[in-house]
């Protein structure tokens, strides 16, 4: 089953070059073949070390409490439409990041109390908001 999806997850030759993966049994023998038939590199965690893998613990963690916990996901669909409009508006564009002095991946200008007005902008239908300085007419 496993094996199956990971070769529909990337069906034009679009394979990562690795795969960061725990030891869960239900990446039995076929996944592992199917991984290797695809040039994919496999990377396993030791066992019982989920913080191995802590960057990836943390971005889920982000999508799930900040994005699909306060949402009902109708359809896959649905949920790719949601999650790309959370990375591309919010998580890349707006959101702070520490480990990036509090800007965010797009790194964007400081807007001072001066600069206008500032204006909303909703983001995911209002569940989050991004604020703008508007110039003033």
């Amino acid at each position: 089953m496993t094996g199956q999806q990971i070769i529909e997850a990337f069906p034009w030759d679009i394979a990562p070059k690795y795969l960061l993966r725990d030891n869960d049994a239900i990446y039995a023998a076929e996944f592992t073949r199917r991984v290797n038939a695809s040039g994919i590199k496999q990377v396993r965690t030791s066992f019982r070390s989920p913080w191995q893998n802590a960057y990836g613990e943390r971005v889920i963690d982000s999508i799930r409490r900040e994005c699909t916990d306060r949402m009902i996901i109708l359809n896959e669909e649905h949920l790719r439409k949601i999650l790309r409009e959370y990375i591309d508006r919010y998580y890349n564009a707006s959101r702070t990041h520490l480990a990036l002095a509090k800007d965010c991946p797009e790194p964007r200008p400081v807007e001072l109390p001066v600069s206008g007005k500032v204006v909303e902008i909703p983001i995911l239908n209002g569940l989050h908001h991004r604020y703008y300085d508007k110039q003033p007419n």
